[in-house]
C-alpha cells in the first residue's frame, strides 16, 4: 500500500512561505520521502528525473540560474517545470526569480520559500516524510517505554498485558499504546510504534473499563511514539515445557522485514511481570552496549572446567 501526505500539511509543519499556490493545492499529495536538488535538470538533462520528489533550489542552483541570461534562465526553468514537478522550495531566503514565479503560475507548480539552510531543511524534511510515508502495520499488543527501551508486549487477550503496563506506569515508566499498536518502518533498521489517535493515552482494564492514563498519572506517564527495541511474547505457563534458562540464544521477531530481539515470557500466578520486564529492558540495553551476561557467565563456566583439580 502506498501512503501519502498532503503538501499543505508539510508546508504548515515547516512554516513555509507561500509564493504561489495553484487552486488545487488541497488535492496535491507527496508520495516520496526522498527530495531533489535539480542540478542536471536545470542544465537540460532529464533522463532519470523524479518529478514526484519535492524539489529544492539552494545557493548552488540559485547561483547557476543567476549566471544565465534572462532568456536562457526562462528556458531552463520552463523545461524544468514542464515535467509536472510536485513542488519547489527555495531555501535560505533567496530571492525569487521573476521567471520562476511566472512559470510556476504557467505550469501550476506550488512554489514556497524557507529561511532554513538547504542541507538542514533537506534532513528535516526527509526525516518527517520517512515517518509520514513509512510502511506500517497494526498489531494487537501493548507498547511501553521502560528505562528508555521500547518494549512491545504481545500475547492473547486477557493474559495480562494491560495490567502489566499499568504496573509499569506506576513504577515511573511510560505508556505509548494499548490494545492496538501502529508500527511504522521508518528506516532499514528502525521500527516506531504509536497508538491510533482515538485510543491514544487510554488503557483497558477488565473489570474496571477504560482508564485515561494521562489524566490519572500525569503527562509524564505517556508518550506519543517510541522505537521498538524488544518484543516480549506473553504465553500461559505450560507444565513440562522447556523455557530459556541462560539466555545464550537470541530470538528474533520479524516485523515488516526487520528482526527485533525477542523473548518468550511464561505467565502464571505469582510472577511479578513488571519487575521481570524492567530486568529484560535493562538486560537488552546492556547487550546493545556490548555486554552479554549469558556469554560472560558461560566463559566463566568454561574457564572453571579447564582449571586443574587440586584434589588429584
Amino acid at each position: 500500500m502506498q501512503y501519502q501526505v498532503k503538501l499543505v500539511d508539510i508546508a504548515k509543519e515547516f512554516s513555509l512561505e507561500k509564493i504561489y499556490l495553484p487552486e488545487n493545492i488541497d488535492e496535491i499529495y507527496v508520495r516520496r520521502s526522498d527530495v531533489s536538488r535539480p542540478g542536471l535538470p536545470l542544465a537540460g538533462y532529464f533522463e532519470y528525473f523524479e518529478n514526484g520528489r519535492i524539489q529544492m533550489i539552494g545557493n548552488m542552483e540559485h547561483g547557476y540560474l543567476s549566471s544565465l541570461g534572462a532568456e536562457a534562465r526562462y528556458k531552463a526553468l520552463d523545461d524544468y517545470l514542464s515535467h509536472d514537478v510536485v513542488a519547489v522550495v527555495v531555501t535560505t531566503s533567496l530571492d525569487i526569480f521573476p521567471e520562476l514565479y511566472e512559470l510556476a503560475q504557467k505550469h501550476e507548480t506550488p512554489l514556497y520559500r524557507t529561511t532554513w539552510p538547504t542541507s538542514e531543511f533537506m534532513a528535516a524534511l526527509i526525516s518527517s516524510l520517512s515517518v509520514s510515508l513509512a510502511e506500517r502495520i497494526t498489531r494487537h499488543g501493548v507498547l511501553v517505554e521502560v528505562y528508555g527501551e521500547g518494549i512491545l508486549m504481545l500475547g492473547d487477550s486477557g493474559i495480562g498485558k494491560s495490567e502489566t503496563a499499568i504496573e509499569l506506569v506506576k513504577r515511573g515508566h511510560r505508556l505509548i499504546a494499548d490494545d492496538a499498536v501502529e508500527i511504522k518502518r521508518v528506516s532499514a533498521k528502525t521500527l516506531v510504534g504509536s497508538a491510533p489517535e482515538l485510543i491514544r493515552h487510554y488503557i483497558e482494564l477488565r473489570g474496571i473499563g477504560i482508564v485515561d492514563v494521562r489524566r490519572i498519572f500525569g503527562m509524564g506517564a505517556v508518550k506519543e511514539t517510541e522505537k521498538i527495541d524488544l518484543v516480549i511474547h506473553f504465553e500461559v505457563w505450560e507444565q513440562g515445557k522447556i523455557y530459556e534458562r541462560f539466555g545464550m540464544d537470541t530470538e528474533y521477531t520479524d516485523i515488516l522485514g526487520i528482526k527485533v530481539p525477542s523473548i518468550t515470557l511464561p505467565v502464571k500466578p505469582g510472577r511479578n511481570l513488571a519487575v521481570i520486564i524492567e530486568i529484560a529492558a535493562m538486560n537488552n540495553r546492556q547487550k546493545k552496549m556490548g555486554y552479554n551476561t549469558a556469554v560472560e557467565f558461560n566463559k566463566k563456566l568454561m574457564n572453571r572446567s579447564l582449571e586443574p583439580d587440586d584434589d588429584r
